[in-house]
């Protein structure tokens, strides 16, 4: 039988999945890897950890498995978005740290582009707005800081690429030099009209367009490994943004489907089909997935902090061992007790756009203890993917499509909490579908690169089997629902006011 290894790599972790021929995970490995906070809004990793947990992890689903590697048909990478690295074509050494996507480092120069009028014309190409948490600004500190790095990226002696390219670039032993459509979408400097870069955006950042990647379809071929990795070469012939993929993993083909990935943040995409919407709502304009050369349109909404609200919990306040006790904590909490928690430890992402302001907690009373702030960080990511629905719904009806979806596809680990996903409903006021597979991330580029290699149906017979575990459905009334909604509101405004 032909196997397909998807290659996860996170923002805290890396994964790698063995997935059979019929996209059931037969086995997997993770290992989390250091997070480098060199001052005040600053976010890093060091890409040798990166490769070295990619490499780790997919060896040792190999071995759990007990595949050789030769029952691999294909691999399929997905990874962290906006997170930019640069290194020497020649040795593969990186010239600075991975800047991490919540990096915020770059907060004025995003505003010196605002306050020119810039941000227009970059959302015009780009369909993204002027903020760091995109890759272009990042790419323009490290080549005006890091020394010798702009006259060496000029020589055409430097590298740019979102985590896939430079494990593309690893993997094959520095053959191939590419990315994807989704992942270029993400960057801030790639036209998704035109499908290319932006010479205009690389020409006012100061970045030379020869550091760039090639942009190829999802389901491509990105060459093969390097024999020695593995024992064999294997070919990479899929390759997305974690939350492309995530949206090909849930078989949201049909425009006006949505859905709402859970991890390190949440990132919410409806399909929009061949049409790139521009929003009202602040909202970004995105590729959700291309194939034959064919793109697929998306808005997005993105929260910062999610999943990382539960980490700050557990290794901040310290209040948890593991992110499971949250469910009994929410449960147990006193009812009398309406505390908010705004978790804005990185700014705030969709709708606000607010760089600078930090979390805040509101309603704290001397009876507050830990399963009343377990049951507020876990309310905060239902609110805040109210934020995001609201919008994308207001969206969708002012574009004269045909009605969106009223049901939100979720997944990513923290819609294992069932108390959570239970609020999710309650406070959108609609039904939320959680999958029989979970790892829809995962799945997501194992169909991909199993579609490439010819292993996988089509997408239509892949949504066919798309099948879900649970549905949440709201049990809250609309007046309580109101009220919750508006109080939260109130703390964000609150927040945004104080930043």
């Amino acid at each position: 039988m032909d196997y397909i290894l998807a290659i996860d790599q996170g923002t805290t972790s890396s994964r790698a999945i063995i997935f059979d021929a019929a996209l059931t995970p037969i086995a997997s490995a993770q290992e989390e890897f250091p997070q480098h906070f060199p001052a005040s809004g600053w976010v890093e990793h060091d890409p040798a950890d990166l490769w070295s947990t990619v490499a780790a992890t997919s060896r040792a689903a190999l071995e759990r498995a007990g595949l050789d590697a030769s029952a691999i048909r294909a691999i399929g990478i997905t990874n962290q978005r906006e997170t930019t690295l640069v290194w020497d074509r020649h040795t593969g050494l990186p010239v600075y740290n991975a800047i991490v996507w919540q990096d915020r480092r770059t907060s004025e120069l995003c505003t010196t582009l605002r306050e020119e009028g810039f941000e227009e014309i970059i959302t015009e190409k780009t369909g993204l707005l002027c903020d760091p948490y995109f890759s272009a600004t990042k790419l323009a500190w490290i080549l005006d800081t890091v020394e010798g790095a702009r006259a060496r990226a000029e020589a055409g002696d430097l590298l740019f690429g979102t985590v896939d390219s430079y494990l593309i670039w690893k993997l094959t032993g520095g053959r191939v030099h590419a990315t994807d459509a989704t992942n270029a979408a993400r960057t801030m400097l790639f036209d998704i009209r035109n499908l290319r870069w932006s010479s205009t955006i690389c020409a006012r950042l100061g970045i030379p367009m020869r550091m760039l990647p090639e942009v190829r379809d999802c389901a491509a071929d990105f060459g093969r490994t390097r024999a020695d990795l593995f024992g064999v070469e294997i070919p990479i012939l899929g390759v997305a943004g974690d939350q492309q993929a995530a949206t090909v993993g849930q078989a949201c083909f049909a425009p006006g489907m949505m859905k709402s990935t859970y991890g390190t943040g949440c990132f919410a995409l409806l399909n929009t089909g061949a049409t790139p919407l521009r929003s009202k709502n602040r909202m970004l304009t995105t590729i959700a997935y291309q194939l034959d050369g064919k793109p697929t349109y998306a808005i997005e909404g993105a929260i910062f902090i999610a999943g990382a609200v539960v980490q700050w919990l557990r290794d901040g306040l310290q209040i948890i061992r593991s992110a499971s006790e949250t469910q009994s904590l929410a449960q147990a909490a006193d009812p009398a007790q309406d505390v908010v928690l705004v978790p804005a430890f990185t700014g705030l992402g969709a709708p606000y756009w607010n760089a600078e302001c930090r979390g805040a907690s509101f309603g704290l009373t001397r009876a507050t203890g830990p399963k009343e702030i377990a049951r507020a960080a876990l309310e905060s990511v239902g609110f805040q993917t109210r934020d995001l629905w609201s919008a994308m719904q207001d969206d969708w009806a002012a574009s004269g499509l045909a009605s969106a979806q009223t049901t939100l596809r979720v997944d990513g680990g923290m819609t294992a909490n069932d108390w959570a996903m239970q609020f999710l409903a309650d406070i959108l006021g609609a039904a939320v579908d959680r999958p029989a597979v979970l790892e829809t991330t995962a799945k997501g580029v194992a169909w991909l690169a199993g579609y490439k290699a010819g292993l996988c149906a089509s997408p239509e017979a892949f949504a066919a089997e798309w099948a879900v575990e649970r549905t949440f459905t709201p049990q809250m009334d609309e007046p309580e629902r109101a009220q919750r909604y508006s109080r939260w509101q109130r703390a964000i405004h609150a927040t945004l006011d104080f930043g």
